[in-house]
């Protein structure tokens, strides 16, 4: 989980929220808006747990909003471990960092936003040819969301998902990393 910022036809800036799954390499959440708090972070990621169910850990760097009082009552409420990376150190998160490149490269950079309706419209699109019909070398050169479905992340409500609480730990098969550690939102 991660910012990236960019902006707007106007001149004013906005900011992008990124919460990338490091596992099945999905995008799980692009929020753009002008200010994005940690209270914000938190109701975006109250939202992908409704979605997806819980995740063990969330990974982000030592940003203001992800080291908030918010922020740090919202993971220990829920039993969440948040994982800061060490500061100067982006590689740490390198699925996110990986990410961003190509968000800007094929997305911001290759756009003109005149509203931030506009951006919220685009990025959507953007997200979900990413998920949807761009194969990953990772993942056997299949889609985050084809990926994603063969190993029953797509359908919490009918196979416990590996960050849900009814999780019974079974071992999960990835071919392009065998040594990976338990599965978590990264981003």
């Amino acid at each position: 989980m991660d910012f990236i910022v960019d902006g707007l036809a106007n001149g004013r800036m906005i900011r992008i929220l990124s919460v990338v799954d490091a596992f099945t390499r999905e995008c799980l959440v692009l929020e753009a808006d002008t200010s994005l708090g940690s209270g914000r972070v938190t109701r975006a990621l109250d939202r992908l747990i409704e979605q997806r169910g819980q995740p063990e850990s969330v990974r982000s760097d030592n940003g203001p909003e992800f080291t908030s009082r918010r922020m740090l009552g919202w993971a220990e409420e829920r039993k969440i471990n948040l994982i800061h990376i060490q500061p100067g150190r982006p590689m740490q998160n390198g699925h996110v960092e990986s990410f961003h490149g190509r968000l800007r490269d094929e997305c911001l950079n290759a756009s003109w936003f005149r509203t931030l309706n506009d951006v919220r419209r685009t990025l959507d699109n953007w997200r979900q040819e990413y998920n949807c019909e761009r194969p990953h070398s990772s993942l056997a050169y299949r889609t985050p969301a084809e990926f994603s479905r063969a190993l029953g992340y797509g359908d919490v409500e009918s196979f416990p998902h590996p960050h849900s609480p009814d999780y019974d730990g079974g071992e999960i098969y990835s071919p392009t990393n065998l040594n990976r550690e338990t599965p978590a939102i990264d981003g």
